[in-house]
């Protein structure tokens, strides 16, 4: 029995892995796969629920690796992954997943964030070319608020993506989350790219619910002709046109600050082992050469809308979408979360709580950050003295 627990990423993703799933155990009838799909509101609850009750998933797709690591949680996937699987790799994505030479998680599906906007807003508002900084953003968010069509810029701020909106604004103002493994969540440059998204929401240039309404919901709103533009992944030239098939949409980079250089920001989902009381090797070991076959793993990115992560399926996807070439080596380049510290899980949750409260002056966004700031390190400390014990 593999347990499996998997996130929602679409309507197709239960569906498909449903498909792949049984289409595996047909082959295989010596191996049940227990499959759960959950949506990412509930994904934490539900896997953490599952390890209070010593009950962890032998197989979770997931975002987070490295807290499960140094509580001892994780088998490592070089005792479970054959040599030819491991091979296929890129090697810069898979590194992203050992931590103190252990491989502990392999990667299993990425994305690159662009601005992806409504052309014809931008057409009745009469903007040429998507904004590349700051002060183009605004300005083009104002054009497209004046129109009484449509508000200008999407944000989210919700518990889904608090983190990477925090990102593109920090990298963007050319700060980011850590720096030689010292957390710089309160430099002069995060505040500053937080205090420019808090300006854009009290000029009334973003959407009206930053804090409430999520990245998916956001991108119907664009898709229903209401929002002129916001961040997000290859997923969205997917996923929006199902809904909406008559959208004209193009895409372009993140905005930066004024004089900072451009940047590329990618997201790298994960799959971990859990170490159970039953964990079969051997059989986890066939189920992901399976998962990462020709044509399985091809259908799951095509279907989905992602980047691959297997070199691969990347050539061939790659070869015959320029787009996805594109970002393929968009992603050799781009900033990522900082998935290899321990405390990332308990900073992200803390940063959940930021949102509303800056935005409706509960806290500045100095205040906000420099609290942030001293948690991450409080919490840095707590595990590097836990993983000395």
């Amino acid at each position: 029995m593999i347990n499996f627990v998997a996130s929602e990423y679409s309507s197709q993703t239960r569906p498909l892995l449903e498909s792949l799933v049984q289409d595996f155990m047909l082959k295989n009838p010596d191996i049940v796969i227990n499959l759960q799909v959950a949506n990412w509101d509930i994904l934490d609850i539900i896997y953490t629920t599952m390890i209070s009750k010593n009950q962890p998933p032998d197989l979770l797709n997931t975002n987070v690796y490295t807290h499960f690591a140094n509580n001892g949680l994780l088998n490592d996937m070089d005792e479970i992954i054959s040599p030819e699987l491991k091979a296929q790799f890129y090697p810069d994505l898979l590194k992203r997943s050992n931590w103190k030479g252990k491989q502990y998680g392999i990667p299993f599906v990425s994305s690159v964030r662009k601005l992806y906007y409504n052309k014809e807003l931008f057409r009745d508002a009469g903007i040429a070319s998507p904004p590349q900084t700051w002060s183009e953003l605004k300005e083009d968010a104002r054009k497209i608020k004046n129109t009484g069509k449509a508000r200008g810029f999407g944000v989210d701020l919700t518990d889904n993506e608090i983190q990477a909106y925090l990102s593109y604004f920090f990298i963007g103002a050319g700060g980011g989350w850590i720096k030689d493994g010292k957390w710089t969540i309160n430099s002069p440059e995060n505040v500053e790219g937080l205090t420019f998204l808090k300006e854009m929401y009290m000029e009334g240039l973003t959407d009206s619910d930053p804090s409430v309404t999520t990245r998916d919901e956001k991108q119907r709103v664009l898709g229903d002709g209401k929002l002129g533009m916001m961040i997000s992944g290859n997923y969205f030239a997917k996923v929006v046109p199902r809904e909406f098939p008559g959208l004209e949409f193009d895409k372009g980079p993140i905005p930066v600050k004024d004089g900072v250089k451009p940047i590329n920001f990618g997201v790298q989902d994960l799959l971990v082992s859990f170490k159970t009381d039953h964990t079969n090797k051997q059989a986890l070991s066939k189920f992901l050469d399976y998962l990462y076959s020709s044509p399985v793993y091809e259908q799951i990115i095509q279907e989905e809308g992602f980047l691959p992560v297997t070199k691969l399926t990347g050539e061939r996807l790659g070869s015959a979408n320029e787009d996805m070439k594109a970002d393929l080596a968009a992603l050799r380049t781009a900033s990522f979360y900082p998935i290899g510290q321990p405390e990332w899980q308990a900073v992200m949750d803390t940063a959940r709580k930021l949102g509303e409260a800056v935005l409706h002056d509960r806290l500045s966004p100095k205040q906000a950050l420099d609290d942030l700031q001293q948690f991450a390190e409080t919490e840095q400390k707590r595990l590097l003295l836990l993983h000395k014990q």
